[in-house]
């Protein structure tokens, strides 16, 4: 009989998955340079507000979609209220007051809390061999944390690392509030109305910061990236998630999470950098544990 196997592999959710966790891997320096002429909340809302004029004609509902339910609405605020807002807050205040080494280390948990999540809310049940993978991509981003220099602070706070903790919970819940969205809604629909809610939950500290910023500042070369950097990170990585993530398990999802450290690494060579004999292992292991988490399993004789 022809057609999709349980054991076929979703080659295409796949690629979209491992290309939306590049990008953003890929833009990390990116948002350093913006960040080093635009204030924090104010680059948020430059950022939201860019690609909401972007994927207008995507906010509006097909021909063939429903209209929203009451419980698709609250699952798009959460989507964009932890994922996008909260989960910034804590990231960027928690690495302030912890190690780079602690600080990758806590983050590289992330597919773990993902496949938990999962399994708590979706009712997802993962094979031995995807754990393992899981693990495998986890003790890999570990590694490279543990070898990297440490800058900034050199002892962590208590604080710093509850919210550190906080933002690998809001990305898991990413993870698993967008699969449920997928489920109902377009991936184009799904990113337009995130970042309206993303918009709206950041305009009032946005205002506030613009009011004392002078915009002659910026070169055009800046508003250039900026405006690189909103198509980027709110219509075509999400797109892309969204997309992956209709044909993918949560948990195995989470597992692309080891491709944000390694386009990291990929731009770092490109700019001239070197990587250790212990980061080639890291890497290695992470996409191996990749590999482990999504070939098919063999059919049962």
């Amino acid at each position: 009989m022809k057609g999709t196997t349980s054991n076929s592999i979703p080659w295409l959710a796949y690629a979209c998955l491992a290309l939306s966790t590049s990008l953003v891997g890929s833009y990390v320096g990116l948002s350093k340079l913006l960040l080093a002429v635009f204030p924090v909340f104010l680059l948020a809302w430059l950022r939201f507000g860019i690609a909401a004029l972007l994927m207008w004609p995507w906010a509006r509902r097909g021909p063939e979609e429903p209209r929203l339910d009451p419980r698709q609405r609250r699952l798009l605020f959460l989507e964009s209220f932890l994922g996008n807002f909260l989960f910034s807050i804590c990231l960027l205040f928690g690495l302030r007051q912890c190690s780079a080494v602690v600080a990758g280390v806590i983050l590289a948990g992330i597919p773990a809390a993902v496949a938990l999540l999962s399994w708590l809310m979706l009712g997802e049940r993962q094979s031995r061999r995807v754990w393992l993978g899981i693990g495998l991509g986890v003790c890999g981003i570990a590694l490279v944390a543990l070898g990297r220099a440490d800058s900034g602070p050199t002892t962590s706070t208590t604080l710093g690392l509850l919210l550190l903790l906080g933002a690998v919970l809001c990305e898991a819940c990413y993870v698993v509030i967008g699969k449920q969205l997928s489920a109902g809604l377009s991936p184009k629909r799904i990113s337009a109305l995130i970042n309206l809610w993303g918009l709206a939950l950041v305009t009032p500290l946005g205002l506030w910061q613009a009011l004392s910023f002078d915009f002659k500042t910026p070169s055009p070369g800046i508003w250039g990236l900026l405006m690189f950097y909103a198509a980027a990170a709110s219509m075509v990585t999400v797109w892309l998630w969204m997309n992956g993530l209709r044909k993918v398990a949560a948990g195995q999802a989470g597992v692309f999470m080891v491709f944000l450290p390694l386009a990291t690494a990929l731009v770092g060579l490109l700019l001239g950098e070197s990587l250790s004999e212990r980061q080639l292992w890291a890497y290695g292991l992470a996409l191996s544990g990749v590999l482990l988490a999504t070939l098919p399993e063999r059919p049962a004789a």
